[in-house]
């Protein structure tokens, strides 16, 4: 007989009943700027409403934008082998969604908001769902939604799991009921086999190393030519640096390294291309721009002219464009502990990079990159060092060559995730 719970600890699932309340608040207070946190609060509780269609559901999690996008080749990989099969896409945040809905035109591809963690939500969820396997991606490690799903007999997979050393001794803590849930999982496909060892340890089996999905990203053409004409159409050829998904914190040391390449650069006019991880912030970054004194362009309102030293990119599903204008790439939330950004598309986009020390949440590809070549590591990070990397690779043209080179190398070395993460997804449904 099973030992496996049925539902999370109570004390857990008591501290969820408390901060629901907190938890509307929160979305209250985003969608000032975000509306999307205002719609569709009743998915979050499990009323889901889909299509009146009979074909069995696929139901794969991807919590924000990263995974969305990291999800892109399985997405398509399943519609192809399982066309009589239909796919729930459930997303945490607004960008994640609309990230989905910009992607995916397939009429049998359904979104929606994944339902907190409560236990009449998640059987809410399931019983008006009724998926044939959950896919979970990542971190999504939510102790009901996994323990509630093998009540209802729904297979869960975590794919593309990643478990950095700190989260590993957080979970420790709780080593008697993550190992309950991790034991729940039908099956892991890791990122990595220190992942999948760190996995093992906390209970999951059996875990299966079948490398990182983003590595499979397939770059959008259309994406690629617009990049390439906004730089075709600036009046002067200029060096462009980007500032990629960038956190709170980061514009200020990014800014001033800028204003130092300017002063380095004066006849070359340097273009900064700025675009924060969130875009709520957007106003806010701005604001900063000009308090700094730069000559600032937004990208919904105008290109930039000869006179723009900083081009604010507040738009969504336009990074690829970005990459592919840039001479260099700084990426966002790893020169301040955010634990780093996707790095990956942008290599797949030849773009040279420059990162902080800051990269746990992509810890095996960030080392990869480095040693590799095709991204340059800062280990201690002011302007100064900022802004020496991002000249160093403005101005040795043999040097950027050489990265570029490198950084195709790297993506094109680990691809292969996608296939053998179909080979766990179709071990589980049989």
């Amino acid at each position: 007989m099973s030992t496996t719970p049925q539902k999370a600890p109570w004390l857990y699932r008591l501290f969820l009943v408390l901060v629901v309340p907190f938890a509307l608040l929160r979305l209250w207070w985003r969608g000032r700027k975000q509306p999307g946190y205002r719609q569709h609060i009743g998915e979050r509780f499990g009323l889901i409403t889909l299509p009146d269609d009979d074909r069995p559901i696929l139901w794969l999690h991807a919590v924000s934008v990263g995974e969305t996008r990291a999800a892109e080749p399985l997405v398509d990989a399943l519609l192809a082998q399982y066309p009589n099969h239909r796919i729930l896409l459930t997303h945490m945040t607004p960008t994640g969604r609309a990230t989905s809905t910009n992607l995916y035109q397939d009429p049998r591809i359904s979104i929606a908001y994944v339902p907190y963690d409560l236990t009449g939500s998640i059987d809410r969820f399931l019983k008006r769902v009724r998926p044939k396997l959950a896919l979970l991606m990542e971190t999504e490690i939510w102790p009901n939604l996994i323990l509630r799903s093998r009540v209802h007999d729904v297979p869960v997979l975590l794919i593309n799991a990643r478990l950095s050393e700190r989260s590993a001794r957080r979970y420790g803590h709780f080593s008697g009921s993550i190992r309950s849930v991790l034991g729940a999982l039908n099956a892991t496909g890791a990122q990595t086999p220190a992942d999948a060892s760190r996995l093992a340890a906390l209970g999951a089996h059996p875990v299966a190393v079948t490398g990182n999905l983003k590595f499979d990203v397939r770059i959008n053409s259309e994406m690629q030519a617009l990049g390439q004409a906004w730089r075709q159409s600036l009046p002067i050829q200029r060096p462009i640096w980007l500032a990629a998904s960038t956190r709170e914190g980061e514009e200020t040391i990014i800014l001033a390294a800028h204003r130092l390449i300017c002063e380095r650069l004066p006849d070359q006019h340097p273009l900064l291309v700025l675009v924060p991880r969130h875009p709520q912030r957007f106003q806010d970054v701005a604001a900063e721009v000009r308090r700094e004194g730069l000559s600032l362009a937004l990208r919904s309102e105008r290109p930039p002219s000869v006179t723009t030293q900083v081009w604010l990119g507040d738009s969504m599903g336009e990074m690829v464009a970005y990459y592919t204008m840039a001479d260099v790439a700084v990426i966002g939330g790893s020169l301040l502990p955010f634990g780093g950004q996707n790095l990956i598309e942008a290599a797949a986009c030849g773009t040279p990079l420059v990162m902080g020390p800051h990269t746990y949440n992509f810890q095996a590809a960030a080392e990869l990159a480095e040693s590799s070549g095709a991204a340059h590591r800062l280990y201690d990070v002011n302007p100064t060092r900022l802004a020496d990397a991002v000249m160093t690779l403005l101005t040795d043209l043999v040097y950027q060559a050489q990265a570029r080179s490198a950084a195709a190398h790297f993506v094109g070395s680990a691809t292969g995730a996608t296939e053998r993460t179909c080979t766990l997804i179709r071990q589980a449904l049989r």
